[in-house]
């Protein structure tokens, strides 16, 4: 029987192949689509999950509050003393692993490099994550201070890969920002792509005993250092709620009260489960940038709803042609078939054209699968689709796509009296088609809303990248500096401004495009006493360069200057939002004012304009700049326009004289810029496609239905061309219905895209307004589009002689 069902439904299939190709091809993409998504979904869900002890493992929080109890900084990391203090307070946490991200210059032989993935960590790291190691013992490799693991990629990069095989990178030594040897005690294997962090180098966290590099005194009493990654392993099944509510008396008991303020009223512990980092932590300093779980929702909805289309597709056709097939339907009821072998046949029909396009979405998959991974930044593999759970999840789709596309006409057909099929009622029942105009009418309200979406990134994205931040970005070049007693910055700064390509250069503690991450206590003179701030100020370390550097504006009074030795410690600048939060009126008022900054009482010679330091994600934050020169980390070049292949030449002549034994690595601000927005690129892109290929398999369901509506009224046709009807009236005739659900489709789906993109443009301090014209271009562009779908078969339709019309039925 079963065969036999395959027999027919293989005759069904070749005797219409307009309609099964249209189906296939747009079941085939439905699908594609959908497990490209499904492989993208999978990837994100499943950071850190490597990790045998993944669902007992937390990380520490910290969060501080200003002081009208406003939060102003969300921090993945702690200061050092609250990991062995917790280990002390809380014997639930059997283990506790403290980390430590630093930048650093690696030098072996010959060869330096400037490496960003160095982490210090504690001895029982691998008591708690899982690695791979290759070469040297776990429980003895971190022991000893100067000691350090590689990763596989960073073993190789020094020593060759013939010293791995041998083993011989252990007991080498690698010198450290020209100061300190470090030991090789191990080799392991790098953590795969879905992890929260890759560490290159694992350097023993016994070395920051060690008074030169940060000194086991400040281990144990700086507080203000919130650098510190702290992860706790716990019991399973533990409920981390009982550990946070004991926090704040954690705190208060050890951490010493700030200007009378127990610890627990301006900073707040928190716990983050591993597995939730990736998508589900959106603190101000990740150590590398996460994921989000709403843009997994979203991608999952998708691609559930284009593939919701594709069935849709089927489900439209397959009824329509059903009326050519209810006869066949009465004579096997009468000759004997029962119900439920009819729906069989019609299923077995649907199942079959769902697993030919299967196969074709396959190899659509391969294909797609480079460019996916362009876009994702990811690696994600056709192996991966062989997973025995991804496999069973594949076939209960397929097969669920296939049962579901084919079940309307299947129950519906079948469900009539043989009487009934025989005198043609099913077949006027099945062309009147209520549910094919719902159908439609979702399919293209599900493409209509995403590309409305894509039109709202774009716009929001554009808006964006013309915004003016208040500074100059273009030709601006970063280099990372460190502190070096031995050198004369301002030397090499004036070396630097010698040629003509360079513009200016200044030092700086951050760049813009990165976070201010740092604040200290900040008090002004009210009613004749200095009184602490309410509000957190943010600081920025700079030098008399930075502000011309940056052409940043002064709202008042000066930049710093030379001339007035009390710059270098007693001048504040402050910026706009700050004057305004502090309470001034204007910024001129606040010139002259006595202001307290991180325990250093001066004046305020200058207010920027606001500028935006940081991504437009966040709002301007208050802000002070001040001269401290320990503080620069970074230097700026502004090349001059049109200059910039000879100014970088020149730069990097300037460097190789000072910094011989430094690489030359630089980074364009406008470059940094750009990463901010990364993930909303993608998801721009993203967006079209999946927007263009909903209305590709829509448009396909359309012109299908054209072909059978031409068809149902060809003899229709003939009569109103005999009595004069004109070509474009019968095309704007077979047109007009299928144009008004395209219309409805707009109206529906139009509000509801905008209600969506006006929640995703929260996520930005900065959004655009949403333009009408988004919701006109694209209405017009749709109905555009569907008319140019139904014209071509409706023109051929009216073209056709009417003599062959009607000799029709």
């Amino acid at each position: 029987m079963f065969r036999n069902y395959l027999k027919i439904a293989w005759r069904n299939l070749s005797r219409n192949r307009v309609f099964s190709l249209i189906n296939i091809v747009g079941l085939a993409v439905g699908l594609a689509c959908f497990l490209l998504i499904a492989l993208y979904v999978r990837d994100e869900l499943r950071y850190d999950r490597h990790h045998q002890q993944a669902d007992q493992i937390y990380r520490m929080t910290r969060t501080f509050l200003s002081q009208d109890q406003t939060v102003s900084l969300r921090l993945c990391s702690v200061a050092p003393p609250f990991g062995p203090l917790v280990k002390s307070d809380f014997p639930e946490a059997t283990q506790v692993v403290r980390m430590l991200q630093n930048t650093g210059q690696v030098r072996y032989g010959e060869h330096v490099f400037t490496e960003q993935n160095m982490f210090f960590a504690e001895a029982n790291i691998f008591k708690l994550f899982t690695y791979a190691v290759v070469s040297g013992s776990p429980d003895q490799a971190l022991v000893n201070p100067f000691s350090v693991m590689l990763s596989r990629p960073m073993a190789e990069k020094y020593f060759g890969q013939q010293d791995r095989i041998a083993g011989s990178p252990l007991g080498k030594t690698l010198r450290l920002n020209q100061q300190f040897e470090l030991t090789v005690t191990g080799v392991y294997e790098p953590q795969p792509a879905q992890a929260h962090m890759h560490p290159d180098f694992l350097i023993s966290f016994a070395t920051l005993n060690d008074p030169r590099v940060y000194g086991r005194e400040g281990l144990r009493t700086n507080w203000g250092n919130n650098s510190f990654s702290t992860y706790l392993l716990l019991p399973k099944q533990y409920d981390i709620s009982r550990m946070e509510k004991a926090f704040p008396a954690f705190q208060n008991k050890h951490v010493p009260a700030y200007q009378g303020q127990k610890a627990s009223s301006y900073s707040l512990l928190g716990l983050q489960k591993l597995t939730d980092i990736h998508l589900r932590s959106h603190t101000d300093d990740e150590i590398e940038p996460g994921g989000d779980i709403r843009y997994v929702y979203l991608f999952s909805a998708i691609g559930l709803f284009i593939l919701l289309i594709a069935c849709i597709n089927y489900m439209n056709l397959a009824t329509a042609r059903s009326a050519g097939r209810a006869k066949e339907v009465g004579l096997r009821k009468v000759i004997g078939a029962v119900r439920g072998q009819l729906i069989g046949q019609f299923l077995s029909e649907s199942v079959l054209l769902a697993i030919l396009s299967l196969g074709i979405a396959i190899v659509l998959l391969l294909l797609g699968l480079p460019l996916m991974n362009d876009l994702t930044h990811k690696q994600l593999l056709f192996s991966q689709l062989l997973d025995p759970v991804f496999v069973v999840m594949l076939v209960g789709v397929t097969a669920l796509t296939g049962l579901v596309a084919g079940s309307y006409p299947a129950f519906f057909l079948t469900a009539f009296q043989p009487i009934a099929v025989l005198k043609g009622q099913v077949a006027s029942a099945l062309k009147n088609g209520r549910l094919r105009q719902v159908l439609v009418i979702m399919q293209f309200g599900i493409a209509v809303a995403l590309i409305i979406s894509t039109a709202v990134v774009f716009s929001q994205l554009r808006y964006i990248q013309h915004y003016n931040l208040g500074y100059q970005k273009d030709q601006v070049v970063i280099l990372p500096v460190f502190a070096d007693s031995t050198l004369n910055y301002e030397a090499i700064k004036q070396e630097l401004k010698r040629s003509t390509t360079i513009a200016d250069a200044a030092r700086s503690s951050r760049v813009p495009s990165g976070r201010l991450l740092d604040s200290q206590d900040a008090a002004i003179v009210l009613n004749d006493s200095l009184t602490p701030s309410r509000v957190t100020i943010k600081m920025l370390a700079v030098d008399h360069e930075f502000i011309p550097t940056y052409a940043l504006k002064l709202a008042a009074g000066r930049n710093f200057s030379r001339a007035y030795a009390t710059d270098d410690s007693a001048g504040f600048i402050l910026n706009e939002t700050a004057v305004k939060l502090l309470g001034w009126n204007s910024p001129q008022q606040a010139i002259g004012k006595v202001f307290r900054y991180a325990g250093q009482k001066g004046q305020i010679i200058g207010v920027t304009t606001d500028f935006h330091f940081e991504s437009l994600h966040q709002q301007v934050a208050p802000l002070v700049l001040f001269l401290s020169p320990r503080n620069y980390n970074y230097l700026s070049v502004h090349v001059a326009a049109g200059q910039l292949a000879p100014g970088l030449a020149h730069v990097e002549s300037v460097w190789k004289r000072y910094f011989p034994d430094r690489p030359f690595s630089y980074q364009f601000l406008d470059e940094r810029f750009g990463r901010l927005y990364a993930t909303e690129q993608t998801q721009q892109t993203l967006f079209g496609i999946f927007a263009g290929i909903a209305i590709l398999i829509s448009c396909l369901g359309l012109f299908g239905l054209s072909i059978f509506m031409a068809e149902q009224r060809t003899k229709e046709i003939g009569v109103r061309k005999v009595l004069g009807a004109s070509v474009s009236g019968l095309v704007a005739l077979l047109a007009k219905d299928l144009l008004k659900l395209v219309l409805i489709a707009i109206v529906v789906a139009s509000p509801l895209a905008w209600m969506a993109m006006r929640q995703w443009l929260t996520g930005f301090a900065y959004p655009t307004p949403i333009s009408p014209w988004v919701f006109v271009l694209t209405g017009v562009g749709a109905v555009l589009v569907a008319f140019l779908t139904v014209a071509y078969q409706s023109i051929k339709a009216a073209l056709m002689n009417p003599v062959k019309s009607l000799k029709t039925e």
